[in-house]
């Protein structure tokens, strides 16, 4: 019975409506000098597509570097940043 569940694949077809969905994807711009370094976005992103950056901004704090391979556009930093220095785009792609 194991080896049964090991060999079969997750789904049996693909969806009907598979060229209908969309994947979202986000980009994330980061203003660097409203930053003041509290790290909100960096612990609370769900996908850890933020990281501390080593570079210094203006004021003297460490910015987010962000990293776009695993963002989802959920806008999670955007909303949670203090200083509104997080602007989240959208994008949509097509799922092949």
């Amino acid at each position: 019975m194991e080896k049964q569940r090991q060999n079969q694949k997750p789904f049996w077809r693909k969806p009907l409506d598979y060229k209908e969905i969309k994947k979202r994807k986000g980009n994330v711009i980061i203003i660097e000098d409203l930053c003041k370094g509290c790290e909100f976005c960096i612990e609370f992103c769900p996908t850890n597509s933020l990281k501390k950056s080593e570079k210094l901004n203006l004021k003297g704090y460490h910015p987010p570097i962000f990293n776009p391979e695993n963002c989802t556009g959920c806008g999670f930093c955007e909303r949670i940043c203090p200083e509104f220095a997080i602007i989240v785009e959208k994008i949509e792609m097509e799922v092949k």
